[in-house]
């Protein structure tokens, strides 16, 4: 194989890989999420893709307990639950929901192939 050969097999992997790091990105999706409760609490979710860290802050921009956020995600399932003032919540607007290992219930949240 002759140093030409090379540097074209180099430039042609290179390609693929910037396009499958272009791909991956193309695949996520934004989430949105959103929580109605009183005003003037801190409000995160946190599920299996922030390690049950709460660490997405919800907010309330209109001052009227209406918390909103997004987070872009791949295609999957996905469990998660909101966390109010440090009080764990199911999502009581999303009707789907699994067993945890603590004997509660996880929101389930299925980001589509689109």
């Amino acid at each position: 194989m002759t140093a030409r050969m090379i540097g074209k097999y180099i430039e042609l992997l290179q390609e693929r890989l910037m396009a499958k790091k272009i791909e991956k990105k193309a695949a996520r999706h934004t989430v949105s999420f959103k929580l109605e409760d009183a005003p003037g609490h801190q409000v995160f979710v946190a599920g299996c893709f922030t390690n049950w860290e709460p660490k997405h802050k919800l907010t309330d921009r209109e001052g009227r307990g209406v918390y909103t956020g997004r987070i872009m995600l791949a295609p999957g399932e996905y469990q998660y639950k909101f966390v109010v003032d440090g009080e764990w919540r199911l999502d009581s607007a999303n009707p789907n929901f699994v067993p945890n290992n603590f004997g509660t219930l996880n929101s389930l949240l299925k980001v589509p192939n689109k």
